[in-house]
């Protein structure tokens, strides 16, 4: 059982090209983490839509959350919010870095730095997220590891001892990362005994259930029965329904200040 404990929640996104790699390493930690059963694990677990599945590529932030015991023998709540990588979709990345605190720059070991990811980048260090830098497929036979070990170093101002190696594929440094995550990425500040506040991250509409909204509350807490106003129109809501992401849809009493999942009102 896990207690509503701050300090021990961790949110990061994945800052990576198309084909980087970065859909693969978050099945890997689904599977390092027992968040799924490896028997029910499918290739690109969260690229929900038909249009990801069709090309490949990931459009919606789908959030999901991990819990991993750590070295230091506590167990963290890690919720990671898939972006998309593809230049059709900064929007959608700047929500999902506003809904963190940390960011893995994920690099192809073969491909290098691409220009779209240095623009995230960018967005990133605006957000002021904590970024922890990984060079994926590093298993391949054409991967340059020092090569991109340096466009990294160049782009961050960071140590080659700070790149984290990794193979998302075959799971190799996959822990390293966890490790990395939850000594630096930062807790999420916030009060649950305050006033409710939360951004919308993303949205999605289910025909029998209405519109679900992803959010990262900052203050305060969400439960079933609140009523809640968007700012953006200042239209009130009854919530229905609050939950998170496992990565089903899982509902749960309440949503607190730094913890990200979804809501269903009406």
């Amino acid at each position: 059982m896990f207690l509503y404990n701050p300090s021990l929640i961790r949110n990061v996104c994945i800052i990576a090209h198309i084909d980087h790699g970065k859909t693969t390493l978050i099945d890997r930690i689904l599977e390092i983490t027992k968040t799924v059963d490896s028997k029910k694990m499918r290739e690109q677990y969260l690229d929900m839509m038909d249009i990801e599945r069709e090309r490949g590529i990931t459009i919606k932030a789908q959030p999901v959350k991990v819990m991993y015991k750590a070295t230091d023998g506590r167990t963290y709540e890690i919720n990671i919010i898939d972006t998309p990588g593809h230049v059709d979709f900064s929007y959608e990345v700047g929500r999902s870095m506003a809904a963190c605190e940390g960011a893995i720059l994920l690099v192809d070991a073969s491909q290098g730095v691409e220009a779209q990811t240095v623009a995230h980048t960018y967005l990133a260090i605006e957000n002021d997220l904590e970024i922890i830098p990984a060079i994926n497929k590093i298993d391949l036979p054409n991967a340059n590891i020092e090569e991109t070990e340096l466009e990294i170093m160049d782009l961050l101002g960071v140590d080659k001892e700070d790149i984290f190696l990794v193979s998302a594929k075959e799971g190799t440094g996959v822990k390293d990362l966890l490790e990395a995550i939850v000594r630096m990425v930062p807790p999420p500040k916030g009060n649950a005994d305050g006033k409710l506040s939360a951004l919308i991250f993303d949205a999605k509409y289910d025909k029998y259930r209405g519109v679900i909204v992803s959010v990262r509350v900052f203050d305060g807490v969400i439960r079933v029965g609140d009523r809640i106003v968007t700012m953006s129109n200042g239209m009130v809501y009854e919530v229905s329904e609050v939950g998170v992401f496992t990565p089903e849809m899982k509902p749960v009493e309440s949503l607190s200040a730094g913890e990200v999942g979804y809501v269903i009102a009406g």
